[in-house]
C-alpha cells in the first residue's frame, strides 16, 4: 500500500463519517507502512491515536480493504515531532496538560457537537443563550452554569458546543470536560493507589471544569465530598464550572443539601420537551447534511413534516430515524416518500403511538408551566399551581379513557366534582384567554402530532 492508496481512502472516509469528524480525527494522523497486515500509522498524540482507534477504526479497515489493502489492524504511535510542534493545552482538555494527556483525564468532545449544529427554538432558547454566553469566555458571570433536562433535548450538545467554542477563542484555557461516572472513577483511582494529591491537583488547577450528567454521583458520600470541595475551590479561584443533569438540583434524590444549594446558587436552566418547529428545524438540518452524503437521493413533499408530527420523543429518536431512513432508501434505490417512510419506521411509529396516560399530562404541563410534579397533585392551592392543575385535568379528560373519579385520583385523591369544575372552567377560559387557548393549543399539539 502507498501514500497514493491512503490518500483515495482519506477522500471515501472523508464521504462515509463526514467533513468535521474528518478534519478533526482523521486529517492529523500519517500513514507509516503496512507490514504483515498491520496499518502503522503516526498520530500527534496517544489521545488522538486512542480515539481513532475506538471510534473509527472498523471504518478506516473496510476503506483500506475495499482499496486493496490486505489489512487485519492498525496501530497508531505518536508523531514525537509534532507533538513537540503542538500547544501544551487544549480547550478540549481531555488531554489538557501533560499529565492530563497521559491519563486522559476528561471525555473526548464530539466535533459533530457545535453551535452551528444547534437548532435553536423556543423549548431551548435560552438554554442555548447561556451556554453562548459561557462559551465566550470573559469576566464569569454565573457560576455554575446548570443545564437540566430529559434524555435527548440537548443537554449533552451544548456541553461539547461550549468546549469547541472555549477552544477556538481561548486556545490557552485548560477546559475539562467529563461524565459525573468519569469523575467517580478518577476518584476511586486515586484512592486505590494512595495519589489523592494528585487528583486534587489535577481537578483544582484547570480554568474551566465541566462535568456531565451529575445525578450519577448521588448517593456516592466520598464522591460528592470530594466533588464538594473541588466545586469550592475552583470557584473561590474564579473559574467557570458546568453542569448538566437530567433534573433540577433541588430534584437530585440522595444528593447532599449542600451541594444541591451550591449548584442553585448560579443559573440552573431548563431544556423542555421539543414542540413541532423544533422538530421540523432538525430534521431540515439533517436533511441538507444527508444530501450531501446521498447524492440524488429524492424525499418526497410532506415527509419531514409527517416525522416532525409523529416522532415526539426526543431528538435522538427523530435523529436516529431520519438516518435509518436515508440509509434504507439509498440501499433500496428508492425516493423517500410517506409509504416508505412507513414501512421503514413502523416500529419506531408504533412506539410513537402509545397511548398517552394521565401521569404523561402531568409531567408535560408540569414542564410547560414549570410546576413540580409533587404540587400538581399536592394541596397548593396559589393560582401559579392551581391553574396549571385545572389544564392538566381537563386534558386528561381529553386525551384519556379514564373516568372522572380515576382522573380525581390520580390528582392526589381529589374528588371527581373537582375534577368537572376544573374542566368546566378551562372550557370557558380558552374562549376568554387568549394565552391560555395557545397554551392548550400547543399542548395538545404535543400530545397529538
Amino acid at each position: 500500500m502507498t501514500n497514493e492508496s491512503w490518500g483515495q481512502v482519506c477522500k471515501d472516509l472523508q464521504k462515509s463519517i463526514g467533513e468535521n469528524n474528518f478534519v478533526t480525527w482523521i486529517k492529523p494522523l500519517k500513514f507509516r507502512e503496512l507490514h504483515n497486515g498491520v496499518a502503522h500509522f503516526h498520530a500527534p498524540t496517544s489521545f488522538v491515536g486512542d480515539w481513532v482507534s475506538r471510534n473509527f477504526g472498523d471504518e478506516i479497515l473496510r476503506h483500506l480493504t475495499l482499496n486493496g489493502a490486505n489489512v487485519d489492524r492498525l496501530e497508531f504511535n505518536v508523531d514525537r515531532a509534532a507533538a513537540k510542534a503542538a500547544p501544551i493545552a487544549t480547550a478540549t482538555a481531555p488531554a489538557a496538560q501533560g499529565r492530563m494527556e497521559n491519563d486522559h483525564l476528561g471525555a473526548a468532545v464530539d466535533a459533530r457537537f457545535t453551535f452551528n449544529s444547534f437548532v435553536v427554538g423556543k423549548p431551548n432558547e435560552l438554554a442555548h443563550a447561556a451556554a453562548r454566553r459561557v462559551a465566550e469566555g470573559g469576566p464569569v458571570t454565573f457560576n455554575p452554569l446548570f443545564l437540566y433536562g430529559g434524555v435527548g433535548l440537548g443537554k449533552t450538545h451544548l456541553m461539547h458546543a461550549i468546549a469547541w467554542e472555549l477552544r477556538n477563542r481561548s486556545p490557552h484555557l485548560r477546559v475539562v470536560y467529563l461524565s459525573a461516572e468519569q469523575f467517580m472513577y478518577r476518584f476511586v483511582q486515586a484512592l486505590r493507589e494512595r495519589d489523592m494529591m494528585g487528583f486534587k491537583e489535577l481537578f483544582r488547577s484547570v480554568d474551566v471544569l465541566m462535568v456531565d450528567d451529575v445525578q450519577f454521583i448521588a448517593g456516592k458520600d466520598s464522591t460528592q465530598e470530594e466533588f464538594f470541595h473541588t466545586f469550592n475551590a475552583l470557584v473561590d479561584q474564579n473559574k467557570q464550572i458546568i453542569i448538566s443533569a437530567d433534573r433540577a438540583p433541588g430534584e437530585i434524590k440522595d444528593l447532599e443539601d449542600r451541594i444541591k444549594s451550591r449548584l442553585q446558587c448560579g443559573l440552573v436552566v431548563d431544556l423542555h420537551p421539543t414542540d413541532y418547529e423544533l422538530r421540523l428545524g432538525i430534521l431540515q438540518q439533517k436533511v441538507e447534511l444527508y444530501r450531501g452524503q446521498y447524492p440524488g437521493l429524492v424525499i418526497a413533499d410532506g415527509v419531514i413534516e409527517f416525522l416532525a408530527h409523529r416522532i415526539t420523543t426526543n431528538v435522538r429518536v427523530l435523529e436516529g430515524a431520519l438516518t435509518r431512513l436515508f440509509a434504507f432508501a439509498s440501499l433500496v434505490g428508492k425516493e423517500i416518500t410517506l409509504d416508505l417512510a412507513q414501512d421503514c419506521l413502523a416500529d419506531i411509529l408504533r412506539a410513537s403511538d402509545r397511548k398517552v396516560s394521565v401521569e404523561d399530562i402531568q409531567r408535560r404541563v408540569g414542564e410547560h408551566f414549570n410546576v413540580r410534579l409533587s404540587d400538581m397533585v399536592g394541596p397548593k392551592r396559589t393560582r401559579t399551581i392551581a391553574r396549571p392543575r385545572q389544564i392538566a385535568m381537563y386534558l386528561a379528560k381529553q386525551l384519556t379513557s379514564r373516568s372522572l373519579p380515576e382522573i380525581g385520583r390520580r390528582f392526589g385523591g381529589r374528588d371527581h366534582t373537582t375534577v368537572i369544575h376544573a374542566v368546566k372552567r378551562i372550557e370557558e377560559l380558552r374562549n376568554l384567554d387568549s394565552q391560555i387557548a395557545e397554551d392548550i393549543e400547543l399542548l395538545l399539539r404535543m400530545f397529538e402530532g
